[in-house]
């Protein structure tokens, strides 16, 4: 049995990526263009070799002492191992792609012209700002089509000339000899890039680009609703493209403050209010302070700790819908710990009224206690 470790010349124990690293050098050095007459036979071992170790399964095989190919030599199961594609890339450097004998090959000059980037920039809003939405006005680097040459690449009074090694085809021919014998390629022309013309003479201002960078000050109308993660697309409003090609998008990424009293939930707003032991008890009327302004809440009597009030349309506007969620107000009912003599009188007294003096411990149902109750205001919302 062949050893194929030997043929490519790495140890048993080498990784994927040094077995294909191996059989890439020796591709190359054994190029018929390279190599000379005589190296065919040794491409085939080395084609061979890579077959098998270059695939797990087979490679797994081999080292149990099982040739997956099945003591034969040659190179006849490429395809299967590692393609005509790695064959080719090693041949002509690009595979399946332009100048390559199958698919992809390049059919003519190619253009300048490019669109330009996409350019993302973020801005940083307040919660307030993400309830009602906002207009911002953004600095931003981006490239505009250069004032001197207006994109045509070329200094003025010059214009872009034949390439005349490709005579302005954009690509050459080239004769190569290989395993299937002599092949055409086709690669892009080397002295004009593959654009079939050359520039003499570029634009000093744009040093032959096309374009010049500056910075921009851009107005953006963000919508309510957003957060931070959104992204607004401004089409048309990006980099300038190379050689006076389009314009590419700009978008503008929200980044949402967190704020020291209300909390976002999808649409909703949460707050926690303190409401007085007596509050709690007896009922009342309580002004909150919210993004629209001060609002009444209305405190029934008899309110437990973890109880909240619905405030509806207070909360965030619906990005790209109508209407606004709803403001949610948790009650933390707050029991006074520095007591008077006089108060706290008055409490044995309220006490005494209601047969609390010594008070039963009576611990509360699952799902019915303050915990549970808590739990249920704030889930979901």
């Amino acid at each position: 049995m062949n050893d194929y470790y030997a043929t490519l010349g790495v140890e048993r124990n080498a990784s994927e990526a040094d077995i294909k690293k191996a059989y890439r050098k020796l591709a190359r050095q054994l190029h018929p263009d390279v190599a000379g007459p005589g190296s065919e036979e040794r491409f085939k071992d080395v084609a061979a070799a890579y077959e098998v170790l270059g695939n797990a399964d087979k490679r797994s095989q081999y080292d149990r002492g099982v040739d997956p190919r099945g003591g034969h030599g040659g190179a006849q199961g490429g395809a299967q191992g590692f393609g005509f594609e790695d064959i080719f890339e090693q041949f002509f450097g690009g595979g399946g792609g332009a100048g390559s004998p199958f698919g992809g090959q390049q059919r003519g000059p190619a253009s300048r012209v490019q669109r330009g980037g996409d350019t993302l920039v973020q801005a940083t809003l307040s919660l307030k700002e993400a309830v009602f939405g906002v207009s911002r006005e953004i600095k931003v680097d981006l490239a505009d089509e250069c004032d001197t040459c207006h994109g045509s690449c070329c200094a003025p009074g010059t214009q872009p000339q034949k390439c005349m090694q490709c005579n302005g085809a954009g690509v050459v021919q080239r004769m190569a000899r290989s395993l299937l014998g002599n092949v055409m390629t086709t690669a892009p022309c080397p002295a004009c890039g593959g654009f079939g013309t050359t520039i003499a003479s570029p634009c000093p201002d744009c040093s032959g680009q096309g374009r010049t960078h500056s910075q921009h000050t851009v107005k953006v109308d963000i919508p309510a609703g957003v957060e931070t993660g959104t992204r607004i697309r401004l089409s048309n409003r990006g980099d300038a493209g190379v050689a006076g090609g389009p314009k590419g998008d700009l978008y503008v990424e929200i980044r949402e403050k967190t704020h020291d009293v209300f909390e976002r939930r999808g649409d909703d707003l949460h707050c926690t209010l303190e409401v007085p032991m007596t509050a709690a008890a007896l009922g009342a009327n309580m002004e909150v302070d919210t993004f629209d302004g001060p609002q009444n809440v209305e405190i029934r009597p008899g309110t437990h700790a973890g109880s909240s009030v619905k405030v509806k349309g207070l909360g965030v506007g619906r990005l790209q819908r109508s209407g606004r969620g709803d403001l949610f107000v948790h009650l933390d009912v707050h029991t006074p710990s520095d007591l008077t003599d006089e108060q706290a009188d008055l409490l044995r007294q309220l006490a005494a009224l209601r047969g609390e003096e010594l008070p039963e411990a009576n611990l509360a149902p699952i799902g019915g206690g303050v915990f549970s109750r808590l739990r249920g205001a704030f889930k979901g919302r």
